[in-house]
């Protein structure tokens, strides 16, 4: 018997790209304010991915890559330390920067039929969840009433698709795989990785993107509002799955 739905987040139920782009612009603002010398050396492209900066950061410390926390904290103080800050006052600062970029960073638009679409899930009786490889707090969004707990690759200590964050989830509910659907954009880091475990998997694939090797899901949906449907017929045949 289906149990539990678990989704991703960004770019599932909300677009992460607009988001981001405003959180850095708000945090390259407040430095400007605060760090006039980091902004006068450095320019926002050195905080995104993609710069060599952050290049060099991870080739050195590749043990924090999962955690976009971690990353984007390191950066900030490397960045204040090279702009003359001692490393008292570069941790000090950069801390305050992050929290000014993760307040905007949780200042997301919901997809259409988003809130609807968990709410009915909820009311039909699963357990929700939220497995992210992001650093987003679901309950700092307009869904955070929905989500009865989450896991993301900071918490967790690894990224999707390792199957970690997976099996903490399981850990957690008490149950087994196929007691749980777990529903995500990608078709590597949610369905695959998903699959591997041993759960349902709901493809969204909102853009209507083609791939390669188009993912194995048990359901695809090109729109929020399909899911409760698609979650529907994936309890019918979790019906006739032995659960141990």
């Amino acid at each position: 018997m289906l149990k539990c739905a678990t989704f991703d987040l960004d770019d599932t139920l909300w677009a992460v790209d607009p988001v981001i782009r405003q959180a850095n612009l708000t945090l390259w603002q407040w430095l400007e304010r605060n760090a006039g010398t980091f902004t006068r050396l450095h320019s926002p492209a050195d905080l995104v991915e993609g710069s060599a900066m952050r290049a060099q950061l991870l080739a050195e410390h590749p043990d924090i890559a999962h955690s976009m926390t971690l990353v984007r904290l390191r950066l900030l103080e490397r960045g204040l330390q090279a702009a003359g800050f001692d490393q008292q006052q570069s941790q000090a600062l950069a801390a305050e920067a992050f929290d000014v970029f993760l307040r905007a960073r949780h200042e997301v638009e919901l997809f259409e039929h988003a809130f609807d679409m968990v709410s009915q899930l909820k009311n039909d009786g699963l357990v929700i969840g939220a497995l992210s490889n992001g650093n987003a707090d679901v309950s700092l969004t307009g869904l955070g009433e929905l989500f009865d707990f989450q896991y993301n690759a900071d918490s967790v200590g690894s990224a999707k698709p390792d199957p970690l964050m997976f099996h903490r989830a399981l850990e957690h509910t008490g149950l087994r795989p196929e007691q749980v659907v777990h529903i995500g954009d990608h078709p590597i880091n949610d369905v695959q990785a998903a699959r591997e475990v041993g759960c349902w998997t709901i493809w969204v694939n909102l853009e209507g993107q083609h791939w390669p090797q188009p993912a194995q899901a048990d359901e695809r949906v090109d729109c929020l509002s399909q899911i409760p449907a698609a979650v529907a017929r994936i309890r019918e045949q979790a019906r006739h799955r032995a659960t141990l």
